[in-house]
């Protein structure tokens, strides 16, 4: 059996640049990977067999750790895998929490039949599965671009530390994009911006409590954007000696981390 953490990313950066022909958008992003992790725990056995800490979690074709399994399947052939999966990064949050599960199974896979697959073969595999999926095979920190997919890894890290934050509700990828306009888009950023998402002011309009619990989080933190399509929030720069952490909330610590070539994430 091997043993391997799951990351998560946060967008430092998110532009919306337009709308594609194959129903897509064109984005263009700052993906940093971080130390909020799920675990996952593979062998080989006789049969298929997934199983997940949290129980609201299908452990069908629905979800991107079978769908990993059988993207890999198709390519090298493959026996009987079980696979557990430790959740605890957010759903519905912005986080890539199941993209980063998807590309970690494909790693683990690989070291189980003998760690044959190519860095080019993981990015293949990677961009059939999901938009977000191949940044986990960069450095951890990238340039993304296309619908996601065009990855370009930097060499330094983006040093973030702060809190991940989060309301108990979620939101869906596909509700936030169906509300993205092109005339709401902001098409110039003046000077050197680093924290800034087009999506914010569509994620609020689906969900109006959004914009509220970010009022409610500038009271504490300087920075304090959304991630992705949201609900969470990265937050930095206390304004307070103590942060007053508010109880409808769920609050993370998080730092960088990097991957190095021909290995996976340590937090």
């Amino acid at each position: 059996m091997i043993k391997l953490f799951s990351p998560s990313k946060l967008n430092l950066f998110f532009r919306v640049l337009g709308k594609r022909f194959d129903g897509y958008h064109e984005i263009a992003s700052l993906m940093q990977a971080i130390d909020f992790c799920d675990e996952i725990e593979l062998s080989l056995g006789k049969k298929d067999e997934v199983s997940c800490s949290d129980v609201g979690l299908a452990c069908d074709e629905t979800n991107l750790v079978c769908r990993a399994r059988e993207v890999f399947r198709t390519r090298y052939g493959l026996g009987g895998v079980r696979i557990r999966l430790i959740k605890r990064v957010w759903m519905q949050a912005g986080l890539g929490g199941g993209s980063g599960n998807a590309a970690t199974v494909l790693w683990g896979l690989n070291q189980l039949v003998g760690g044959l697959v190519s860095e080019g073969e993981f990015k293949e595999m990677a961009a059939e599965l999901g938009s977000d999926v191949p940044f986990f095979f960069s450095s951890g920190t990238a340039r993304c671009t296309g619908r996601g997919e065009k990855v370009e890894s930097l060499a330094e890290a983006v040093e973030v530390k702060g809190w991940v934050v989060k309301p108990h509700f979620g939101l869906s990828t596909k509700v936030v994009y169906e509300r993205v306009r092109e005339n709401r888009l902001q098409s110039v950023i003046a000077g050197d911006v680093l924290y800034y998402n087009d999506l914010e002011c569509f994620a609020f309009e689906a969900e109006p409590r959004l914009k509220l619990v970010k009022e409610m989080l500038l009271r504490e933190f300087a920075v304090v954007m959304m991630t992705g399509s949201g609900t969470a929030f990265f937050c930095s720069a206390p304004l307070h000696t103590e942060v007053q952490f508010m109880e409808d909330l769920l609050y993370h610590p998080i730092s960088s981390i990097q991957r190095k070539e021909k290995e996976w994430y340590v937090p």
